[in-house]
């Protein structure tokens, strides 16, 4: 009886128990969950976040026997003053030497960033530029509760800094950059005429078809062109469609970071925005009306400091060729 209760009380004491045999999977697996996700986190973070790409693709949308025209997409720089290797990348992209480069917005990721932008974009001067502002241009970034993402799209902090946008557009307009906030110009650009028409950005109501739509028209008066480049920066179906009402034959668009936290296998859960989530990024087409047009979103380059995380998502800048169509 003795040796019964001794070796009862051992395998109590030493976790062999029936219950305890169960908890030890359990715990093994949470361990390794918990691991796993530290290791995402990390990589996330530290790594991808950083690991900034170029990416480059091609559209058939010019006429039959047109030459190649090359575009540089630059979108969501968030950017702040410490943040030399985002800078130092953008910068050699103008190696590329690419024919236009569009901007769609957010460059600003601090209230002390408009010299970083201005030192980051200085090598692109002489080169035909267009470019639109997001809200981050306007409004400084602030601590969000990431779950508001999974709504139809996040607000906006209304106790969120206000930037020095002035100092913004005084830079882009010394580095020779055409603003096509609710506008629109006819420029040359390797040899062609290109019409281009812009919002500001839609996902503070800031677009203005009624005004984008008279400059439009003010600009094309009196004037041929061989393509019609429509930016904006968020891409909201209803100023998708309205771009492309207005003759758009390309457009570009940023500010869904692509879906910034992706699931390999699936993709983005969020947009930001109501585009489909399968166009969140990259080269798609969009129609309305009958008509269809090039779109390319862009993943950007940065993240707000308060969400610095990017996963199955890399940053990105991307050199869209435009080629002639096979007839």
């Amino acid at each position: 009886m003795a040796n019964s209760l001794a070796n009862s009380s051992s395998a109590r004491s030493s976790g062999l128990g029936p219950a305890s045999s169960r908890l030890r999977p359990v715990a093994a697996v949470a361990l390794t969950l918990a691991g796993v996700g530290a290791a995402t986190a990390v990589y996330g973070t530290m790594i991808e976040r950083r690991a900034f790409r170029l990416r480059r693709v091609e559209a058939r949308i010019l006429p039959p026997g047109s030459a190649p025209l090359r575009v540089l997409h630059l979108s969501d720089f968030h950017v702040a003053p410490w943040q030399r290797k985002k800078q130092e990348f953008v910068r050699g992209l103008a190696a590329l030497k690419p024919d236009l480069v569009v901007g769609t917005g957010d460059n600003l990721g601090h209230v002390d960033a408009v010299p970083t932008v201005a030192h980051m974009l200085e090598p692109f001067e002489g080169i035909p530029s267009v470019h639109v502002y997001g809200s981050n241009d306007y409004l400084g970034p602030v601590l969000k509760n990431p779950f508001t993402y999974f709504g139809r799209s996040a607000h906006i902090a209304k106790k969120a800094p206000k930037l020095d946008t002035k100092s913004l557009t005084g830079h882009f307009d010394r580095l020779g950059w055409t603003a096509l906030n609710n506008a629109a110009a006819v420029l040359e650009v390797a040899g062609r005429r290109i019409r281009f028409l812009g919002v500001n950005d839609p996902h503070i109501d800031a677009d203005d078809f009624a005004a984008a739509g008279e400059a439009l028209r003010e600009a094309s008066e009196g004037q041929d062109w061989d393509l019609t480049i429509g930016l904006a920066h968020a891409p909201y179906q209803r100023v998708l469609s309205g771009l492309v009402d207005l003759g758009a034959d390309a457009i570009f668009a940023g500010h869904t970071h692509g879906g910034q936290v992706c699931v390999p296998g699936y993709g983005a859960l969020v947009t930001n925005c109501d585009i489909p989530r399968q166009q969140v990024k990259g080269l798609s087409t969009w129609t309305s009306r009958g008509r269809s047009a090039a779109l390319h979103v862009s993943a950007g380059l940065g993240t707000s400091i308060y969400a610095p995380v990017r996963f199955a998502c890399p940053p990105e800048a991307t050199l869209l060729t435009f080629l002639p169509r096979v007839s």
